[in-house]
């Protein structure tokens, strides 16, 4: 799952994100989802979540399910 259907992502999964300033880089920043942000079912660059750790970005890989 590449991360741009909101019905794939749930509060609590592992995922990696690019964060705004790594965007051009390419860098992914791994961490539990806390909040999706995205209201639309769907976003060609990925949907936007706020990970545990207060981070936000789009989500480009989803890892799995967690209990957090």
């Amino acid at each position: 799952m590449d991360g741009r259907n909101r019905s794939d992502i749930k509060s609590g999964m592992e995922v990696a994100i690019v964060l705004k300033k790594d965007q051009v880089s390419g860098v992914l920043t791994e961490g539990y989802v806390k909040n999706i942000l995205t209201k639309s079912q769907f976003h060609p660059h990925g949907i936007k979540v706020r990970l545990d750790t207060g981070e936000v970005g789009r989500v480009k890989e989803i890892y799995g399910e967690d209990d957090v």
